[in-house]
């Protein structure tokens, strides 16, 4: 068999948030993957190091978790008042698949600086010292988010005392605002209903919020699917049984929001919706070994991505869970003590966030949300290039 040369691919390898993701402007991918298609999507596979039957993405870049197998492609805007097009994929670990359903609120956090530092941001919007206002149109789910980088001497500045749950080191603060983070074009609760009655077969039937806000969520009691709401990753990731019960919970409330027709198109579908689980504030031990006290947060969530619960809360979650409890009705805002509110704290397995967000009753009695802002941080990890068997695509 003769051997076929690497090629090399401009890169950078950035955590945003809670998340790890490979870079791309747009530009700078061989010209079959500028587009959407095939090539695209199996070139960022081999990237990542998927399909991988061992679940460990030893031959790539990822990190054999949700949160570290992603991949983003930035270009110049074509939006008007937009800098910036993100695209987000979700490469499945053990599967030949890109999920490219929803957006990662977590690596927004790190668009605006690469952004900036890729030349994707005219210059005379850039300051010498301050903020930079990062207008992202996010390509996915057709939104606007605004990003607010800190700027030192012209260039981003990433090292800063601004402290993120689920991430070990300080870094400099980045404020994200999700404009009208409503998720599609149809009603922010898809069903018409705060509050449904989600009947899964051979489970049982759940009180359950479903939400497209940020990203389309099915939200549970904790106490209906038999848990405290307090659990960490090693208490149900273990689990092969309760991992497919939460599955199952997902493709049916997938179907009653309207996203697939029938569950078994769920498993083309893994990126979204998210399936989460809430419990009134009650004290617990992070995973960190930090000890998190009910007085200091509103409601205790724990959620699942990719099939796993996550080791803190993904960003578009957290939009999610945000928009839900400022709506009076609803399961997370039932869960945390009701009534109107414009921002909650939440406990997760690694800590706590806060979350400010505004949503409206309009006059035929829908909801829209009308913002949703969080802190984040993001820092570059390497920058150069990844390199990809010839013959990939």
């Amino acid at each position: 068999m003769a051997s076929v040369p690497q090629i090399k691919i401009p890169a950078t390898y950035i955590r945003g948030g809670t998340s790890k993701g490979v870079f791309f402007r747009r530009q700078d991918l061989p010209a079959a993957a500028q587009e959407p298609g095939e090539a695209r999507d199996k070139i960022l596979q081999r990237v990542i190091g998927s399909p991988d039957p061992y679940g460990q993405q030893i031959d790539g870049m990822g990190g054999a978790t949700s949160s570290t197998s992603k991949t983003v492609i930035l270009d110049k805007s074509t939006q008007p008042d937009h800098d910036v097009d993100y695209l987000f994929g979700q490469v499945a670990i053990d599967k030949a698949f890109v999920d490219w359903s929803g957006n990662c609120g977590n690596l927004t956090a790190a668009v605006g600086a690469f952004a900036i530092a890729g030349g994707l941001v005219d210059a005379s919007r850039i300051p010498e010292n301050g903020t930079c206002t990062v207008r992202i149109w996010q390509k996915n789910i057709q939104k606007t988010i605004i990003a607010h980088v800190p700027v030192t001497n012209g260039e981003v500045q990433e090292t800063g005392d601004f402290e993120l749950d689920g991430v070990t080191f300080p870094a400099a603060e980045v404020v994200v605002e999700f404009m009208d983070p409503a998720d599609g074009e149809g009603s922010m609760f898809p069903t018409g209903n705060l509050v449904d009655d989600l009947e899964v077969p051979g489970i049982g039937t759940f009180k359950a919020t479903m939400i497209s806000a940020g990203i389309p969520t099915i939200f549970l009691n904790a106490e209906e699917i038999g848990y405290k709401g307090t659990e960490l990753q090693k208490d149900i990731n273990g689990n092969a049984e309760a991992l497919a019960r939460f599955e199952m919970i997902r493709a049916h409330g997938a179907v009653k929001m309207g996203l697939i027709k029938d569950v078994s198109e769920a498993a083309a579908r893994q990126h979204t919706p998210k399936v989460a689980f809430v419990t009134p504030a009650t004290d617990y031990t992070a995973s960190s070994g930090k000890e998190i006290k009910a007085s200091d947060i509103d409601v205790c969530v724990r959620a699942l991505s990719m099939g796993k619960l996550h080791h803190a809360m993904m960003g578009t979650a957290s939009v999610a869970i945000a928009t839900a409890a400022a709506v009076p009705g609803t399961v997370v805002n039932l869960a945390a003590g009701g009534g109107d509110r414009e921002a909650v704290t939440f406990g997760h397995p690694s800590g706590t966030l806060r979350v400010g967000a505004a949503a409206e009753q309009l006059a035929n009695g829908d909801w829209r949300a009308k913002k949703a802002v969080m802190s984040r941080s993001a820092r570059v990890l390497m920058e150069g290039f990844v390199r990809i068997p010839g013959d990939t695509f």
